[in-house]
């Protein structure tokens, strides 16, 4: 698939496979590409934002991000600490509980989550039974975050264990965000006037 917007992957920890939904989007959307942090296995907060801030200064326009798990809280600080970029909009597509008790110890260091508005449209994808995130959590963090709330049921941590490797619907969820305008004050119209649709399983725009 073309697309007009650069497209940065951000993965989580560990990184993202050969059989990910992440990598097959990197093959399939032309401008896509993966933010290669300075240690997938021993992930810093400070590394990762400084290297997706990196990443952005590069595209030739503002992109739309793609995060999955620790990518996803990886966006958010970079949100909060880095104002002058521009990020088109985001899809954070099951973000980890870094605070969650028995979180793996590599991302506490990512702790507290970041809870500001994100500066650009988002949405929020998340599972009713992710074990590295509560369905209430994921609630509370897209409404925190200003982000729609795209809810499926039973879809684990959104990963190839879950049976989340070709994801047709994740690329149709992404084309939506590609082909949108959001103009930040027509996004805090629809905000403002409509706050409890942001946060239903529906269609997007």
């Amino acid at each position: 698939m073309t697309s007009l917007r650069p497209i940065l992957i951000v993965p989580g920890f560990r990184n993202s496979g050969l059989d990910h939904w992440q990598t097959r989007f990197e093959s399939r959307f032309i401008g896509a590409r993966r933010v290669n942090m300075p240690s997938f296995d021993s992930p810093l907060p400070h590394e990762w934002v400084a290297e997706l801030d990196r990443a952005i200064a590069q595209c030739d326009a503002p992109p739309v991000l793609v995060a999955h798990s620790l990518g996803c809280i990886a966006v958010a600080h970079w949100s909060e600490r880095a104002k002058s970029r521009a990020v088109h909009a985001s899809l954070l597509v099951a973000p980890c509980d870094v605070e969650q008790r028995g979180a793996h110890p590599a991302l506490r260091a990512f702790a507290p989550l970041p809870l500001a508005p994100l500066r650009f449209p988002s949405v929020v994808v998340a599972s009713t039974n992710d074990p590295y995130l509560e369905r209430e959590r994921g609630g509370a963090l897209a409404r925190a975050w200003g982000a729609r709330l795209h809810v499926i049921e039973s879809a684990g941590h959104l990963n190839p264990a879950s049976g989340h490797g070709p994801w047709p619907a994740g690329e149709a969820l992404l084309a939506s965000l590609l082909e949108a305008r959001p103009l930040r004050n027509a996004w805090a119209t629809l905000r403002a006037n409509h706050p409890s649709d942001l946060f239903q399983p529906r269609a997007l725009w």
